[in-house]
């Protein structure tokens, strides 16, 4: 006789409760049992370590300053084998890359098939990496054209100056915010403009909008 196979546990975090609730029943419709839902990349990293899911299904954006990168990054460092699927409506290339890198399985975008989450997760589970078909053309495109995002052309600091930048914050305003001197600030900033080829705010905005350093 054939040994029934355990659905497999999957933890769910959104901040949006409608949203959640939608998929956690397209994945228990799938035969898979969902045994959490956090609201918070907090409260994910301390459901994960609690009820420790087969699989984590994060969204990227959260409406606070974590993320749920932050909380898989929280995630993996307590488990490295952690297998986590990122869900977002944002797709932007260098977003999609960085969860990879970072360590994850999939990234599946929020208006998916709901066969499609469910297909990541078996995959994760699996240890294996899934690709939409669109997420894979647009990885194999980065690949053969370059990375050109902020993240891949700025250190840790001129990226971080970069989005403040982005934000609307003056050379004052950082400076004060990050405790340099405006002269410094200001040195940066300049850099920042001709590395990446963006002079006027708004197309600063628009580019870290573009790579999802920021919200639009």
């Amino acid at each position: 006789m054939k040994k029934e196979q355990k659905p497999i546990r999957v933890m769910l975090a959104d901040d949006h409760p409608i949203v959640m609730t939608g998929f956690a029943m397209s994945l228990g419709a799938q035969g898979m049992e969902v045994v959490g839902q956090a609201k918070t990349p907090d409260e994910a990293v301390a459901m994960y370590a609690e009820q420790k899911p087969d699989v984590a299904v994060l969204d990227i954006r959260f409406g606070t300053e974590l993320t749920g990168m932050d909380a898989a990054q929280n995630i993996l460092k307590a488990d490295p084998q952690a297998k986590i699927v990122f869900l977002s409506q944002f797709d932007q290339d260098s977003l999609i890359k960085e969860t990879y890198r970072l360590g994850a399985h999939a990234f599946v975008t929020k208006d998916c098939d709901p066969a499609d989450l469910a297909e990541a997760v078996r995959q994760a589970h699996a240890g294996k990496l899934y690709f939409l078909p669109q997420i894979a053309e647009r990885l194999a495109s980065l690949a053969v054209r370059g990375d050109v995002s902020p993240q891949s052309m700025l250190d840790e600091r001129s990226l971080e100056i970069f989005k403040l930048m982005a934000e609307g914050l003056t050379n004052n305003e950082i400076a004060e915010r990050l405790n340099l001197s405006t002269k410094t600030i200001s040195n940066i900033s300049q850099s920042v403009k001709e590395k990446l080829g963006v002079h006027r705010q708004a197309y600063i905005t628009k580019l870290a909008v573009k790579h999802g350093l920021i919200e639009p």
